[in-house]
């Protein structure tokens, strides 16, 4: 096995226990927000804190009896705004590192989004988590109170954007029939070139992008709560170009009868 396959290797067993280690976190997360925030709507403020990384060098100035305080008003803001049952979704978990001042996560630290929604309405955590015991370091609402969209006309949006790649695949197939050389810059062409973009967000609804490229055979989709589901597409360039291509040079081709005539 020469050194790099080795090297492939590594790297791809390296990826896959980072992504289960990192899909672990992500209903490590989920539980955690939910044990916290159920404690704190049933007003039990020593659990809710059990749920918290008070160690952490970010309580140092902290009182506990100020923290459980602030708790007690972080309850009245939820309570009064999304009332007391309430569902949880992960949404998303990342590390930012920036040259900009205030901008990078702090060390040993994720910052994580967890959409929480009653029937009607919902609204999104942002969460600071200690890396180590996976407890909450910080934890704030933001500004966004949305109404839950009819996911109805989200999914219908999803079978157009689906004949999108359906349809680069057929061209695709076409063009490894036809008599064309290069094929393989063909090919490029019909993946790679899928633009613009149009998004549907099931919450925000329609967007156009015009020079968004969409490079897996014209598609891209999400959904991770209601805030970041989303469908795009792109137009099919590459594909619709190939496809009139083949066309002409077909029409082009002499019939049966011409080739006797001459």
């Amino acid at each position: 096995m020469n050194k790099l396959t080795k090297t492939f290797l590594l790297i791809l067993t390296v990826s896959l226990f980072t992504s289960c280690d990192f899909i672990n976190n992500a209903f490590t997360y989920k539980d955690t927000t939910q044990g916290f925030t159920d404690s704190l709507i049933a007003e039990d403020y020593e659990k809710s804190v059990s749920f918290m990384e008070i160690e952490n060098d970010a309580f140092n100035a902290t009182n506990l009896d100020t923290l459980k305080l602030g708790l007690v008003n972080f309850r009245k803001i939820i309570v009064d705004n999304f009332g007391k049952e309430l569902d949880y979704t992960f949404m998303s978990a990342n590390k930012t590192f920036s040259t900009v001042e205030g901008e990078s996560t702090a060390p040993n630290t994720t910052l994580a989004q967890i959409e929480f929604s009653n029937d009607t309405e919902f609204g999104v955590f942002a969460i600071t988590f200690d890396d180590n015991s996976n407890k909450i370091i910080n934890i704030k609402t933001l500004d966004i109170k949305e109404k839950i969209p009819n996911m109805l006309w989200f999914w219908l949006f999803g079978i157009l954007a689906l004949c999108v790649p359906v349809f680069n695949i057929w061209i695709i197939r076409k063009i490894k029939k036809s008599k064309l050389k290069k094929k393989w810059l063909k090919y490029i062409a019909v993946i790679f070139l899928n633009v613009p973009a149009i998004t549907y967000s099931a919450v925000y609804g329609l967007s156009f992008s015009l020079l968004s490229f969409q490079i897996l055979l014209g598609i891209s989709f999400s959904y991770m709560g209601f805030l970041s589901s989303t469908w795009t597409f792109g137009i099919p360039l590459g594909g619709l170009y190939w496809l009139w291509k083949l066309n002409k040079k077909k029409n082009n081709e002499p019939t049966e009868n011409e080739i006797i005539k001459e």
